[in-house]
């Protein structure tokens, strides 16, 4: 069966967008990409988006952005994944041009955060983890995240410290990356200093709460080629996987283990025929600094326990061996939450076709990964794209 080509990427700048509503920033990214790709029309439309019947009280966005975006009377759906939305929406729209259902597929990444009180917010995030045996008891998404970071301190030994160069990676990029929401580098010292939001994780150790939109536009490289569009602005998606692990932490065989991207990611780099040692770069899921270490431990880059070694020795740098959120990533881009594995993909799309910003170009990048987490690990998706 023939892989699938992204052909079309765009996006707009992560924020706080108080003036603009979440139909005009999805159809913002839509329109980019389709002018990307160089079409007028798709065949259908899968909407990756978490939770906007709570953020901002409206349901059916597959209808909304493609009536609002003129697409027809196409069919068009809502994907939710928790905060692994995006990265679920792009292997759907993958999957259907695969079976050869449609021809060509638009995947649109949206969440609009910012128009709720944040304590609202903090409780409609938390909808992505156990309700009844967690969210009951008092147990905010950060909370949860923050028991994982203590257990992996004090099992493999590390400090805040340690943790705290991924923020700095994050940043350092991100400040090279026009579409970011903090375009600014840290020091270590800024995220040590910088207040407790759930003892470990600091305000600098976590993601914010932002608005955004990115869109992607996948086809057959048959259909891409009769469109015209040029071999090097093609990106295959070479493979993907997407896996699932008890939503409850209580019930999880190791705390410390992100099996479900284990598991996803086997599985996508044999569909690759790739393996973690081929990839160029990881756009991991580092909502929490925590997160980013359990991530490359669980798609092999690092062995279990040496995540944040990697990040200590300035080996996720872009010239590095493992450079990692090379646009910025959850903390620097932002987070917007369903929006955000379409993000990591366009980000990977624009590296691959050499068209990342200055300083944050990957030299001579071939295969890239995406890897988008929903809940504290129990839906998570691995994506590898690969230069035509």
């Amino acid at each position: 069966m023939e892989k699938p080509v992204i052909i079309g990427a765009g996006m707009v700048p992560v924020g706080e967008h108080w003036r603009v509503s979440l139909r005009d920033m999805a159809t913002e990214a839509l329109l980019n990409a389709m002018d990307d790709a160089g079409i007028d029309k798709v065949d259908s439309l899968y909407v990756g988006n978490m939770a906007s019947g709570s953020f901002i009280e409206q349901e059916n966005l597959g209808a909304l952005i493609a009536d609002w975006a003129g697409l027809g009377h196409i069919p068009a759906v809502k994907i939710e994944a928790a905060c692994g939305s995006g990265g679920a929406a792009v292997q759907e729209g993958a999957k259907a041009v695969m079976v050869g259902l449609e021809d060509v597929v638009a995947v649109v990444g949206v969440e609009k955060m910012t128009d709720a009180w944040p304590t609202d917010a903090t409780r409609y995030l938390g909808y992505a983890a156990d309700a009844e045996y967690e969210l009951f008891h008092g147990a905010s998404f950060v909370a949860l995240n923050a028991l994982i970071m203590r257990l992996y301190m004090k099992t493999y030994g590390y400090t805040e410290e340690d943790l705290a160069y991924f923020s700095v990676n994050a940043h350092r990029n991100g400040a090279k990356n026009p579409y970011a929401m903090f375009k600014r580098e840290v020091s270590v010292e800024t995220v040590l200093k910088s207040p407790y939001v759930a003892d470990p994780i600091k305000l600098f150790d976590a993601a914010p709460m932002c608005d955004g939109a990115a869109a992607v536009i996948i086809t057959s490289k048959e259909k891409a080629r009769e469109l015209g569009v040029p071999k090097d602005k093609m990106v295959e998606l070479a493979g993907f996987w997407r896996a699932m692990d008890t939503i409850n932490l209580a019930n999880r065989e190791d705390f410390l283990t992100l099996t479900a991207a284990r598991v996803a990611a086997e599985k996508a780099y044999e569909m690759a025929g790739v393996t973690a040692k081929d990839v160029d770069f990881f756009e991991v899921h580092d909502a929490f600094t925590v997160m980013a270490a359990l991530s490359l431990e669980a798609i092999g880059v690092a062995k279990k326990g040496e995540g944040a070694k990697l990040a200590k020795e300035g080996q996720i740098a872009i010239d590095a061996d493992y450079p990692i959120q090379t646009m910025g990533g959850l903390k620097s881009r932002g987070h917007p939450v369903g929006a955000t594995g379409v993000y990591q993909t366009v980000e990977a799309v624009l590296q691959l076709r050499g068209e990342a910003p200055d300083g944050i170009q990957v030299p001579d990048a071939e295969i890239g990964l995406t890897q988008n987490i929903g809940g504290t690990g129990s839906n998570i998706t691995v994506n590898i794209l690969r230069r035509v």
